[in-house]
């Protein structure tokens, strides 16, 4: 397998990974082997990347933002009724101020923050209360051929009762999602093929993963001060993550290697070029079934002044439509029952990795022990640290 060790300081800027390259040339042809290896040192080196599609539609993306801003402008009273607490809220809604960030109480990632120059900490999470986003799940598995030990983080889905929403619910939830599955699923194979596995091992290890439609949504009428914490620091607990453009910026991620906060920038498409660009992060899952070779990418969401220079234009321009922040967001999973412990070959990898950047005077704090488990239970006992599940 070939060495993807990163040697010298990243850029700022996240690799750009060109998913038509895989899906439109033969496996073995030297333009795939390439852009594969190329997306296998960012997931290494950064955590991180840029993915452009072209099969995945810029208009899908407005159409699903349009619907959720008009979901989350309802009334509390009628967005409990989609909770679902006794499933640690995996499927329907979670309303504001029920998801705590882990980090304000996990010692590894205190230490981690701990060790970020001053200048790229996040906003102090030490006194964050629980986040003041609300959040949706929505489905997008593939149903178990077997009995799965964890039918709680694999139940039905949740469609919202107000008629003029449920009649547009099912079929833009679908057509976004299965748009951003489709194409992490590809990112997922060519970082198979990049890390010299063959190119379903990621995908046959999340075949029947409980994979979710995911946004998020925070009410900048309320929640609209410079500074606000709308998500604290964390990681996901996934496999991969996706994102499509949001219409507000705030969003901040950490280069592994750079130990920089990043603004994320999506770019938009060219006149003319076909499909969009997304943002990708790993997961907790894609870092214990590496055994740390790649490693969960931290970000946080915050208000800052381009929130607000975008929040003040949105007045202006669209004044009938409400000041709601979505994220246009894709948690794709590792199935339930799939048995998780790091792939030796990786593992030794990332021995090699971790030493790498010792010797480059990068502390990347104490070695991880990642535990055999079923991946239904690292679900679960990172549902617990964020208080979803009792």
């Amino acid at each position: 397998m070939a060495e993807l060790v990163a040697a010298e300081e990243p850029s700022m800027d996240l690799p750009v990974i060109d998913l038509d390259i895989y899906l439109n040339n033969p496996l073995s042809s030297t333009a795939v082997q390439e852009e594969s290896r190329r997306a296998a040192y960012a997931l290494i080196t950064y955590g991180a990347l840029v993915l452009h599609d072209s099969r995945v539609s810029e208009s899908d993306n407005e159409v699903f933002l349009d619907l959720l801003e008009d979901y989350f402008a309802q009334p509390d009273e009628t967005l409990k009724h989609d909770e679902r607490p006794e499933l640690g809220y995996q499927v329907g809604v979670t309303l504001e101020n029920t998801e705590k960030p882990k980090c304000a109480v996990d010692e590894p990632c205190l230490r981690v923050i701990e060790r970020l120059a001053s200048t790229e900490r996040p906003l102090d999470i030490g006194g964050h209360q629980p986040d003041p986003k609300c959040r949706f799940f929505w489905k997008m598995g593939e149903p178990t051929p077997y009995a799965t030990q964890f039918p709680g983080l694999n139940a039905e889905n949740v469609i919202p009762e107000t008629s003029n929403i449920r009649e547009r619910w099912t079929p833009i939830m679908e057509t976004w999602g299965k748009s951003m599955k489709s194409a992490v699923s590809g990112l997922a194979e060519m970082a198979s093929v990049g890390m010299g596995l063959p190119a379903s091992t990621f995908t046959d290890a999340g075949r029947y993963g409980p994979h979710l439609l995911a946004p998020t949504a925070s009410d900048l009428e309320k929640y609209g001060a410079k500074d606000t914490i709308l998500a604290g620091f964390h990681t996901d607990l996934n496999f991969l993550t996706i994102h499509g453009r949001s219409r507000y910026p705030g969003l901040h991620i950490w280069a592994r290697n750079t130990g920089r906060r990043i603004a994320v920038s999506i770019p938009r498409p060219t006149p003319g070029q076909a499909g969009s660009y997304l943002l990708v992060q790993a997961g907790k899952q894609f870092e214990h079934l590496t055994g740390g070779l790649v490693k969960a990418g931290y970000h946080e969401v915050v208000v800052n002044d381009a929130t607000l220079e975008t929040v003040a234009a949105r007045r202006d321009n669209f004044p009938d439509r409400p000041l709601v922040r979505i994220s246009s967001t894709f948690f794709w999973h590792l199935s339930s029952d799939y048995d998780l412990a790091p792939i030796p070959a990786l593992a030794v990898q990332a021995k090699a990795v971790r030493a790498k950047n010792f010797d480059l005077g990068r502390d990347e704090g104490e070695e991880v022990e990642y535990e055999a488990m079923k991946v239904g239970q690292q679900v679960q006992n990172e549902l617990k640290h964020i208080a979803l599940l009792a």
